[in-house]
């Protein structure tokens, strides 16, 4: 099992329930290193003091704060440490708000949250409660030199945690939201069947990155001393004078690419297999 990445306790009234977390999702994809073009010899990244022009050891570099231009106060580990409050091992549930009133533009990081051998029949009992009455539960959690405002939901059996954005951190932009403009019924019953002819069972296996399939394709021709074909570029669209007329025309095309059901999740696996990378 992959190390957790936190560990405490869960409280609940006053249940206590030890529990670790574990990352739930992370991005993955191919990384690069930067080398030297002449030699293609690997660069180092090093920190440079700026007064001294001499390069800086780890051992010698503290966190500073700038309170003023160019001026810093020095923040010491320890000192961080005697600021940590107490959801730095005690997770405490706030309230229970209904999950549908949650919204997504608010979700950060997914974890998993599993129980020690200690915690484990009320960890089922709040999961088991949470699952029947459609409730997540909101808490509060310090990890990484932050504190998180976090909700607790039941997935498959267990809870997973969700970091949400504060309120402050969730931008405005200016502008957005419902444009003024007057639709015809007409054009929303089309639109309706257009998002019918593309609908389909949720299934996250059919979706893959393109770009880094194509990228691990790059890299094997390079090796075998071949090269890839361009991929075509879409044609520029004219802007839509009859919107009409473009939904009837949209919803032509989609009628026949329509595949029965299961053909998506039958292809996906298969897809996957012929598009690694062979091993050398």
């Amino acid at each position: 099992m992959a190390a957790s990445v936190w560990s405490g306790y869960l409280t609940f009234g006053l249940i206590s329930i030890p529990v670790r977390l574990f990352s739930g999702a992370r991005s993955s994809g191919i990384s690069f290193n930067m080398l030297h073009r002449p030699d293609k010899s690997r660069l180092k990244q090093q920190y440079v003091c700026q007064a001294e022009g001499v390069v800086v050891d780890r051992s010698d570099i503290v966190k500073g704060y700038e309170f003023r231009k160019d001026e810093y106060i020095v923040i010491e580990p320890e000192e961080i440490k005697k600021i940590e409050p107490q959801t730095a091992k005690t997770m405490e549930i706030l309230e229970f708000v209904k999950g549908s009133d949650v919204d997504p533009v608010y979700f950060e990081s997914s974890y998993y949250m599993i129980p020690e051998e200690a915690g484990r029949r009320p960890y089922a009992l709040l999961t088991k409660a949470l699952e029947e009455s459609d409730y997540v539960a909101i808490a509060k959690i310090t990890m990484h030199n932050r504190e998180y405002t976090v909700f607790l939901r039941p997935h498959e059996g267990g809870l997973m945690l969700h970091t949400m954005y504060y309120e402050e951190e969730v931008r405005k932009v200016e502008g957005f939201g419902a444009p003024d403009v007057e639709l015809k019924e007409a054009e929303v019953k089309v639109a309706h069947q257009l998002i019918e002819a593309l609908a389909d069972e949720w299934d996250p296996k059919k979706y893959k990155d393109t770009f880094q399939e194509n990228l691990k394709k790059l890299i094997e021709a390079k090796l075998e001393g071949g090269e890839v074909a361009a991929v075509e570029k879409p044609k520029k669209l004219a802007p839509v004078v009859d919107l009409m007329a473009a939904l009837k025309q949209s919803l032509a095309q989609m009628e026949g690419k329509k595949k029965p059901a299961g053909t998506a999740q039958e292809e996906a696996p298969a897809k996957a297999a012929g598009g690694r990378s062979r091993k050398r």
